[in-house]
């Protein structure tokens, strides 16, 4: 016991200021865990950086040395590392991250920096608190407190200045019963801004703000063919907590009225989607409805686009068992209360192809498009400034690959023609750009050797208004295990890269890389690697037209992993 006590306060005072996690066990299982293990590993990674044109964007030499630790205590794994670079010269407070996630049967606990499934509109973030969760074959249930994110004060007479942030906290809990085929969910969130965690400079300019969210989301299957699954939800926010409170029978004689206050400043807000799921033989089909109201927002939310609904199709099925197709198609459209300028109406539309020939050849095409077009809102829209845009693609792309006993082949062609044209008849056509890429690579396998040769060329040409862009790149890598563990690894690579604005400019880009690698022991790594370019202006009718600019990287690497103390079950040793 002793051994085992200045153990553990050793390794915690080693790593005072890592982040650490202790992931999710089950705690039925803990007595047969092995009691303590120790690993870790620690590295360098050291670059040296020449540039002929100068510094000014990195300095030329970086390094970093970083330190893992793992402590595995009858199977709570926590991790913890430190990380220090040469380029860093901002200094920062150490903290500790935790987490544990315990399980026990149907149910699992939470503490520390956690995350609880809900729905989509209600909560998609983390939090730093506890939980905890019931799952059984058919009722589930989660209840939770804690913190979303912490406040952002710094001094607003500095002029550098982060944007300011409250700490926001919040609660939550979820029910729900019955399996996969037919299920009804229920989420609650109740989350708001602490206003004294922020300077008062602050609040006059950036008002605290409360919010609940509520969800029911299910499904139900109507056949063994067809199935209907929805999610709705509703968000009261106040979008200032310091307005005056609205009082009313409505609001003060309610339940809601117990966990929120209705005030001056309060939206009630609306969002859901509807699925109708079809499958019949090899074609599956879903038609899928969704809405969002203006300023919907869920203060457990990172992000969610609002004011627009959309009606899309999406359809899979196979072909005489060999053809895979994929189809989607969106209608989408904003300015749901019209209260807008102007009202935007968009197609998205996707088709996709996948067939393998026999055992050695596959095809890959696939075509994807969007369409914007303006309508009236509050006002009348301008026929000159109209916005009516179409953008489109193709992609065609084949392959093969062919195996004998001492060579393999691989080889793959690829097509992308692209589009993206203003259709307003006014317009002068200064944004349309059409883009045509064409790809291929060669790859050989001599498996004696265990050595690999590549060939890449890819070529790439963009026209648009009065402009014409084109590049061509150029690849030959070789690579090669070495000794019998094939623990030693040598690649190298040549590169030609060729570009050019026509009319303005012309660079070329001629140089190539060198890495190795080797693995001592399993528990040794070091790694090297080094590049050289010249590149620059060979345009003849500029009086610069020579390859009169230099790049020279240089990088040594060494990893090491380790076990520090280890301490294995009786019942595994016996």
């Amino acid at each position: 016991m002793k051994q085992l006590f200045w153990t553990w306060s050793i390794l915690l005072t080693l790593c005072i200021g890592a982040s650490g996690r202790i992931h999710a066990q089950n705690i039925a299982e803990i007595a047969k865990r092995d009691p303590l293990i120790v690993t870790g590993s620690v590295g360098t990674q050291n670059t040296y950086r020449y540039s002929s044109l100068g510094n000014g964007y990195g300095s030329p030499f970086s390094s970093s040395v970083y330190a893992n630790l793992n402590i595995s205590l009858y199977g709570f794994n926590m991790p913890f590392s430190l990380y220090y670079t040469s380029d860093n010269y901002n200094f920062s407070y150490p903290h500790l991250t935790f987490n544990l996630t315990p399980t026990y049967k149907h149910w699992t606990g939470h503490l520390g920096l956690s995350s609880m499934t809900m729905s989509s509109y209600v909560m998609n973030t983390s939090f730093y608190g506890v939980g905890v969760e019931y799952q059984s074959d058919r009722l589930r249930a989660g209840i939770f407190y804690g913190r979303f994110r912490e406040a952002i004060n710094d001094n607003p007479d500095d002029p550098l200045a982060r944007s300011p942030q409250y700490k926001r906290v919040g609660w939550g809990m979820k029910v729900g019963y019955g399996t996969q085929r037919n299920f009804l969910d229920l989420y609650f969130l109740k989350a708001y801004d602490r206003p004294s965690s922020l300077n008062a400079a602050w609040r006059a300019q950036l008002p605290p703000q409360e919010n609940i969210a509520v969800a029911l989301k299910g499904r139900l299957t109507l056949s063994r063919s067809l199935s209907l699954t929805a999610n709705v939800a509703m968000s009261l926010i106040n979008t200032d907590m310091e307005a005056p409170k609205i009082h009313s029978a409505e609001t003060d004689n309610t339940l809601w009225g117990n966990v929120f206050d209705v005030r001056y400043s309060t939206l009630a807000r609306f969002a859901g989607d509807a699925t109708l799921n079809l499958r019949m033989g090899s074609v599956s089909a879903s038609l899928v409805y969704r809405m969002v109201q203006p300023d919907y927002t869920s203060m457990g939310v990172s992000y969610m686009s609002n004011n627009y609904q959309s009606m899309g199709l999406h359809l899979t099925t196979h072909l005489l068992k060999v053809v895979s197709l994929t189809g989607n198609c969106s209608l989408q459209q904003d300015n749901l209360t019209n209260r807008q300028l102007y009202t935007t109406r968009g197609l998205v539309y996707s088709l996709s192809a996948n067939t393998r020939l026999g055992s050695h050849f596959n095809l890959n095409a696939a075509c994807n498009g969007y369409t914007q077009k303006q309508y009236d809102g509050t006002a009348r829209v301008n026929d000159s400034t109209r916005v009516n845009r179409f953008m489109q693609s193709f992609t065609l792309t084949p392959s093969a690959h062919f195996d004998s006993q001492w060579l393999g082949h691989a080889a793959s062609l690829s097509l992308c023609l692209s589009t993206n044209r203003d259709l307003n008849p006014y317009a002068t056509g200064i944004s349309d750009v059409t883009t045509i890429a064409l790809g291929s690579c060669y790859s050989l396998t001599v498996k004696p050797w265990a050595t690999t040769f590549t060939l890449s060329l890819n070529h790439q040409q963009s026209k648009g208004y009065k402009t014409k862009y084109s590049s061509d790149i150029a690849s030959l890598t070789t690579s090669r295990s070495f000794l019998q563990d094939h623990n030693l690894n040598l690649s190298a690579t040549l590169s030609l890269c060729r570009n050019e604005v026509q009319r303005q400019s012309k660079n070329l880009s001629i140089g190539g890389d060198l890495q190795a690698g080797y693995t001592l022991h399993r528990d040794h790594v070091f790694s090297a690697s080094a590049s050289f370019y010249k590149y620059g202006d060979v345009n003849i009718t500029k009086t610069r037209s020579n390859l009169d600019c230099t790049d020279i990287t240089l990088s040594l690497n060494y990893a090491y992993t380790f076990s520090l103390f280890e301490i294995h079950s009786k019942k595994k040793t016996l």
